[in-house]
């Protein structure tokens, strides 16, 4: 009779948005600007990485995996919400749905995965410099981003059988403008607390582990920093850190205050205002803060437009 029940849901209704009235032409315009400038910057930030061979080092190659990811992250939740904003009836089938949050998790693991391994990367390069080349090599960097993707969307399909098994047998209203866990979930009819206790547990395990394991190699960095005894040493140390550090209170700040609380204490407003801040404004903030207080970078984006922008006439 379950399965009767389930097979019912051929699609979802996403009523996220459904309430504000001609305000969702407006928030249309809005998120369309932002998604645009998003997949303008991370793409810029991509170019200027592979065409700068100065910026061929560890830290840069993991910062040219997190904006592809983060493209890719925006891809699988923006467009379907723009057309959405625009439709009469904002619907979503139900493979679509478990594709989407397929997608979403794995890639908000593996950037979650991939920010520790850039704090990884800054511990090294500050505490230990000398041993440095040896330690983060181009075999280990493309191991731990290997890495990084298998474990997030292996934890994908762990939350999408867990969400997908569950019976949906009455309401087919996610309120939500996306199919993100704890909305989707929402909608079973049978008891479901096994199930979030397990993907409260791998919300830890994506969220906190991570989170604690570079507030640990600051301390070292920042205990490292203190050490030097040039001012303008430590100014130079602390700015290597200070667009890593921004990116990492963001993230997981938003994220955090999501899933890493019970279901039961969902709250459809609050949450969408979070998830629209990690699904369309942290996408952009990553590269801006990587490009505004970046000297390095700043400096290899100028030199690709002066080469590009002005060739030299025959």
């Amino acid at each position: 009779m379950k399965r009767e029940n389930q097979s019912m849901i051929t699609e979802f209704i996403l009523i996220g948005f459904s309430n504000l009235g001609d305000l969702q032409i407006l928030l249309f315009f809005i998120f369309l600007i932002v998604y645009l400038t998003t997949l303008m910057a991370n793409v810029t930030i991509m170019t200027v990485i592979h065409l700068d061979r100065t910026l061929h080092t560890p830290m840069y190659f993991f910062l040219f995996v997190l904006s592809c990811s983060e493209t890719c992250y925006t891809l699988v939740i923006v467009p379907k919400m723009l057309a959405n904003l625009l439709s009469t009836i904002p619907s979503i089938s139900f493979s679509e749905c478990a594709a989407q949050l397929y997608f979403f998790v794995g890639l908000a693991c593996t950037n979650c995965f991939l920010i520790a391994v850039m704090g990884y990367d800054r511990y090294v390069a500050i505490c230990s410099p000398l041993n440095y080349t040896l330690i983060v090599s181009k075999a280990t960097c493309v191991q731990l981003v290997l890495a990084s993707g298998i474990c997030g969307f292996l934890i994908s399909v762990v939350v999408n059988i867990l969400v997908f098994t569950v019976p949906f047998c009455s309401s087919n209203q996610i309120n939500h403008f996306f199919c993100d866990i704890s909305a989707v979930i929402k909608l079973g009819c049978t008891d479901t607390n096994l199930k979030e206790m397990v993907i409260f547990f791998l919300s830890i395990l994506v969220l906190l582990v991570p989170f604690v394991l570079i507030f640990i190699s600051y301390i070292f960095i920042v205990s490292t920093i203190l050490k030097i005894s040039s001012v303008e040493g430590q100014r130079k140390a602390f700015a290597t850190c200070a667009s890593h550090l921004t990116v990492v209170i963001v993230h997981y700040g938003c994220a955090s205050s999501i899933y890493l609380r019970p279901t039961s204490l969902y709250s459809s407003n609050k949450d969408l205002f979070v998830a629209v801040t990690y699904t369309v404004i942290t996408p952009l903030l990553n590269p801006l803060v990587y490009t505004l207080r970046n000297k390095e970078v700043k400096t290899a984006l100028n030199k690709v437009l002066s080469r590009y922008s002005f060739p030299k006439t025959m």
